[in-house]
């Protein structure tokens, strides 16, 4: 088993985190009926009710089973649960267990991994295992969230949560000076680290141009309405081919009314918030709405020296975030499920980087122009299907995080990765000069 040096919390802390990711489970659940939960079959989304059990499962599986030795709380869940072994198309047919027993499920689980912690620090295999598994869980919550969406279910209730106001536009680039960049995670990193930022490797940077903000549904419109999704000359050949597969000639929740473009959030339509940065849009989309403005995607480099406050040599302070190092909170970012949606591309300067740029973490994830690939020298972690099965094809980066996104997964370093055809995401994306 391959656990990496991690900080050691208290088992308070541990507990802590295991609770709220819970607790946020449970939130997204909440106003779904017995049919909500199985839903269709589509590509793009699990049934929720498989998506819940899978979480009780990994924490099983990862820390009482594997770790203790325990034997399984259910019958045969990786039969049920195992999501390498389970083909996607499969999990509708599965005789899953109902919400009731899921809950149970869920309940004896966390009881389990609460009782077995003792007091003060955790060991440090325990604190690796813990926010390996809890950060899962919180990345399958926001899954719950885009498959609401994608389902067309109720906006989800979550606690603490309020709409965001207006802020406006935030046009116009900073300038980012070149230099030499360890890409990645800094040796040593006092916090969590996933295995794709491993190790980190120094990378040189040309000085380069990016948008202070995310391109926005307004500027995306313009490209919309100039029929930029019918002009094959800004499409590459998989990205056209992928444009007339899907029928696609807008974002995928637009609909245009007689007062301008509308779009479904959850069951509601409401018109496009001008100022709020698209989202909803692949890296193919995102690539033709480049070469339609004379602008270009960040590579995941450019992109993480521009959130770093310029390029970071070894050795040099690397700061977690690009305001620096305290943990984010509602005057920095859009995270945590708190506004419900995106904010406007002028909110929140208190997360600005040193150059100005703003909302590089939250709001909207961020395609970059780069494959998914692995660090030189990469090694797997104990759950080795997180990252390694997914090198070499033809996944593509993408920085930042979203409103959806819990924050204490996130660094400037953290990487996400989805094929280049996923618009039921919450990504958007911020453009640099050609």
């Amino acid at each position: 088993m391959i656990c990496p040096a991690t900080p050691r919390l208290s088992t308070i802390a541990l507990i802590d985190l295991l609770r709220d990711a819970r607790a946020r489970t449970l939130q997204l659940l909440s106003g779904l009926g017995p049919r909500d939960l199985l839903g269709p079959r589509l590509d793009v989304v699990n049934p929720l009710l498989w998506e819940v059990g899978h979480v009780a499962w990994f924490h099983e599986r990862f820390i009482l089973r594997d770790v203790d030795g325990c034997a399984p709380l259910l019958a045969d869940p990786d039969a049920l649960y195992d999501s390498i072994q389970i083909p996607h198309d499969a999990r509708w047919e599965l005789p899953l267990p109902s919400l009731a027993e899921t809950r149970g499920y869920l309940e004896a689980v966390l009881a389990a991994l609460i009782a077995r912690l003792g007091d003060g620090l955790a060991s440090e295999t325990d604190s690796y295992l813990y926010q390996l598994t809890t950060f899962h869980e919180d990345m399958h919550t926001e899954a719950l969230i885009w498959s609401r969406q994608a389902l067309a279910h109720p906006t989800p209730s979550i606690l603490g949560a309020s709409v965001p106001g207006r802020s406006g536009p935030l046009p116009g680039d900073v300038e980012i000076p070149g230099g030499r960049h360890l890409l990645g995670a800094a040796p040593g990193a006092d916090r969590f680290v996933f295995d794709n930022e491993r190790p980190g490797h120094e990378v040189q940077i040309a000085p380069f141009r990016i948008a202070r903000a995310p391109v926005t549904n307004a500027e995306f419109a313009q490209f919309v309405d100039d029929g930029g999704y019918l002009a094959s000359e800004l499409w590459d050949e998989a990205g056209w081919r992928w444009r007339r597969a899907a029928g696609a000639d807008h974002p995928v929740y637009w609909t245009r009314g007689p007062s301008g473009w509308h779009e479904r959030r959850f069951d509601r339509m409401v018109p496009i918030g001008p100022h709020r940065p698209v989202i909803h849009v692949n890296w193919h989309e995102a690539r033709a709405y480049c070469r339609w403005a004379g602008r270009r995607l960040p590579t995941e480099a450019e992109w993480e020296a521009a959130a770093s406050g310029g390029p970071c040599p070894p050795g040099r302070n690397r700061p977690r975030f690009p305001w620096g190092d305290a943990p984010p909170d509602r005057a920095r970012a859009n995270l945590d499920g708190l506004s419900l949606g995106c904010t406007d591309v002028a909110a929140l300067p208190g997360g600005d980087s040193p150059q100005g740029c703003r909302q590089l973490i939250g709001n909207v994830w961020e395609w970059t122009e780069s494959r998914f690939a692995p660090y030189p020298g990469f090694q797997a972690d104990v759950y080795r299907e997180y990252s390694e099965p997914w090198f070499g094809g033809g996944r593509r980066v993408l920085r930042g995080g979203c409103w959806a996104t819990r924050g204490r997964l996130l660094s400037n370093a953290h990487r996400n990765f989805f094929p280049p055809e996923r618009r039921d995401i919450l990504a958007g994306f911020r453009t640099c000069e050609g």
